[in-house]
């Protein structure tokens, strides 16, 4: 099981991603570049108030217990490596060393932008991108199959970092057990269907359908911010908004994000058999938010062009409320930055 792990990590390492400890990673994300470059912001700026060149992007768990098609990662299955996620490592980590390392590596990552920071602005964005503020865990893999996530969460926000934390929902247990939960929990919601969720998704556990139904229906009793993420590929699961308002209604959340599927890194595997028309364009996205916020109720409310992506609010009260406050982010712990 080491060396099937160790060889899938020597392939990860190629495409950028730094290990911290046995089985966590982080990687740059092409938003957090552009920030540290005075260029263009991710949608999360815009929606939630999230500094780019400020957020780590991250995983507690590389493996994952489905293929989706639209995924930019690796699919450990399509390169001839089949493991147990659920059983890849036999200790896991302690969350306070997996925030200390994922701290350290996003410094390390970040600290070639100092030499091209040749504006004010830029070099302050380069000091600020060392003191992190906010980590997506959702760069790869699934999150809730690291046992400690509450404790992970908690060492986040003692150290005043927002956490935004991306499920498929296949394990609800896990969901359930979050103690503290994230400052915003993510959902992923693949099709409006059962059919479609099999072909979009491709589960290597049983009943992950009913699991995520589940999942979906104990969204409206957790104290966080909710949200579904939606990727739409032409073809495939931009289909039946019907299937889709119904789910929407059933989780309750407060923000839909209703964006479009990007044909790159191994989505473009042959095997996937997707291709650059399947990529929908924009208009095409809004039209789909338009017909899901006239179907439950909710309030189209942001967009961002540049990444094909539409926000929905479920009232008035989430549309107002959507940039996060950072000062109600607990902060016990300083992190500090050498000066070089």
């Amino acid at each position: 099981m080491t060396d099937i792990l160790d060889a899938l990590k020597e392939k990860m390492k190629g495409q950028g991603y730094h290990f911290v400890g046995k089985h966590s990673a982080v990687k740059i994300c092409e938003y957090t570049a552009n920030g540290l470059r005075g260029g263009t912001l991710c949608y999360k700026y815009s929606f939630y108030g999230i500094k780019s060149w400020q957020c780590v992007q991250a995983t507690p768990a590389i493996g994952c217990n489905l293929s989706c098609r639209f995924c930019w990662r690796i699919i450990p299955d399509e390169l001839g490596i089949n493991w147990n996620e659920l059983n890849a490592v036999d200790k896991w980590d302690d969350p306070e060393g997996i925030v200390d390392g994922m701290i350290t590596e996003q410094r390390r990552i970040v600290s070639g932008f100092k030499g091209a920071a040749d504006t004010d602005t830029k070099m302050r964005r380069w000091q600020e991108a060392n003191q992190p503020r906010h980590v997506a865990l959702s760069l790869t893999g699934e999150p809730t199959f690291y046992p400690k996530l509450g404790k992970l969460l908690e060492a986040f926000h003692t150290r005043g970092i927002s956490t935004f934390l991306v499920s498929n929902g296949t394990l609800p247990e896990a969901i359930a057990r979050l103690d503290p939960p994230p400052t915003q929990l993510y959902i992923s919601l693949q099709a409006p269907d059962e059919e479609t969720y099999m072909k979009t998704t491709r589960p290597k556990v049983p009943n992950a359908w009913e699991r995520f139904r589940k999942s979906l229906s104990m969204l409206k009793t957790l104290d966080t911010r909710t949200v579904l993420r939606m990727t739409l590929i032409k073809g495939l699961n931009m289909r039946n908004p019907d299937g889709y308002a119904e789910l929407i209604k059933l989780a309750g959340v407060n923000y839909v994000e209703v964006k479009g599927f990007s044909f790159v890194g191994s989505s473009r595997e042959e095997q996937r058999h997707l291709s650059l028309d399947s990529m929908p364009n924009h208009d095409e996205i809004r039209e789909f938010a338009n017909a899901l916020a006239e179907k439950t109720g909710y309030i189209v409310t942001a967009e961002h062009r540049v990444s094909r992506i539409v926000l929905l609010s479920r009232d008035q009260a989430s549309k107002d409320g959507r940039i996060i406050d950072f000062s109600k982010i607990d902060k016990r712990e300083t992190v500090t930055v050498e000066s070089a």
